[in-house]
């Protein structure tokens, strides 16, 4: 049972275990001390009572070095507290809260069920999380719990005014993570609901997950669905980011035009990337994407793209080399590419145990829990690339 409850609740209950456990233990020990030594007892009372307050002290400290935030996008409201009984509707209000609040402490955002419909970019730039003390922005109910299903992922999809770009048309970011020592877990992304096209050099851009600070580190997103489609809801990149440390893991990526793009570093080199146990399938243009920045460190296993236009694009003039395995890089009209959009070499690619051929079947059945994802006994399934860890 303590293990479904959250760390304030387990806190509380040890607050009261220990009050309990005090009182009584004073009771025994009064009646022993009172008889033998009456003037050792006062000292001896007053000191357990000084070891007894600064224990209370430090746990409740430990219950403030935790701030958790509840949006719930139906019966929520801005004016609100942000607690469970009292949340707040929109994502946008939550960021603004931790952005004015200097306390270093871990900050959970938790969200319920529902669309959250962004109109302009989620900020988040107080850069003042910690390993230990990071930044969450998750659903209330994630995959592997046992009362999930997909309709009970948060939606999150944007109707952003697009940003001119310089000579090359309109760019709109999702949610700008700003700051290091962040996890995403759970949600659902879709599609910008705007004409990709704009004439023959111009586009119009949308980026769900959007990190620019090439000095930053350690983004996790996981177990997070994108879904778009490049007719009517395109991605243009699901989840981008300077920086390093970036670790895409168990997530699905349909109907992107690209998944993810391990972008630049401050140093020149970005270390510390990974993706792991995701699939990707109908990619518009890559499954994956290098820059020359992206390091040979780079982590990829267990994955599964397939039916997509390339599997890989290294950026032209990259010299990196990656160790690759377990995964699936199937169906694919190219299997590696340049960032021009031609075929290469896939020398730069260590494989082992990488299946380049094989069939995917991806379910589409809304009533069940894998919905978009591989079918239940179907090739490559045994990888567990997907939502699910369990």
């Amino acid at each position: 049972m303590l293990k479904k409850l959250k760390f304030p609740q387990m806190v509380s209950i040890y607050k009261c275990f220990l009050s309990t456990l005090y009182v009584r233990c004073e009771n025994i020990i009064s009646k022993f001390m009172k008889r033998l030594f009456p003037i050792l007892f006062q000292q001896k009372l007053i000191m357990v009572k000084q070891l007894f307050f600064l224990l209370m002290m430090t746990i409740s400290s430990l219950i403030a070095s935790a701030e958790e935030l509840y949006i719930n996008a139906k019966t929520g409201n801005d004016k609100n507290t942000g607690s469970q009984s009292q949340p707040l509707k929109t994502i946008g209000e939550a960021a603004n809260r931790i952005d004015a609040n200097t306390t270093k402490e871990a900050t959970t955002i938790i969200l319920s069920e529902g669309v959250y419909a962004l109109t302009e970019t989620v900020l988040f730039n107080n850069n003042k999380f910690s390993v230990e003390n990071r930044l969450t922005i998750r659903a209330e109910v994630l995959p592997d719990d046992a009362n999930w299903n997909p309709q009970r992922m948060p939606i999150i999809t944007a109707v952003i005014p697009g940003t001119p770009t310089r000579g090359d048309g309109e760019e709109a970011r999702g949610l700008e993570i700003e700051v290091s020592h962040v996890t995403i877990d759970g949600l659902r992304f879709t599609g910008s609901p705007v004409y990709y096209y704009m004439n023959g050099y111009q586009d119009r851009r949308y980026y769900p997950i959007w990190r620019d600070g090439k000095n930053l580190d350690d983004l996790v997103v996981t177990q997070c669905l994108f879904a778009g489609n490049v007719d009517v809801l395109p991605i243009r990149v699901a989840v981008i980011a300077n920086g390093n440390g970036l670790a895409l893991d168990h997530c699905v990526f349909y109907n992107c035009q690209n998944p993810v793009v391990f972008w630049n570093a401050q140093d020149g080199t970005s270390y510390r990337n990974s993706m792991r146990y995701c699939l990707v399938y109908e990619a518009n243009y890559s499954g994956v994407w290098t820059t020359t920045q992206t390091g040979d460190d780079f982590e990829f296993h267990h994955n599964v793209i397939a039916n997509s236009r390339t599997a890989w694009i290294r950026d032209d003039r990259s010299t990196h080399h990656y160790q690759i395995h377990d995964c699936i890089l199937a169906n694919n009209m190219k299997t590696t590419g340049s960032g021009s959009d031609t075929a290469i070499n896939n020398d730069f690619l260590k494989m082992e145990n990488v299946q380049l051929s094989g069939i995917i079947e991806i379910e589409k059945d809304q009533s069940k829990n894998n919905y978009l994802q591989l079918k239940e006994g179907s090739f490559g399934s045994k990888l567990q690339a997907g939502l699910f860890k369990k």
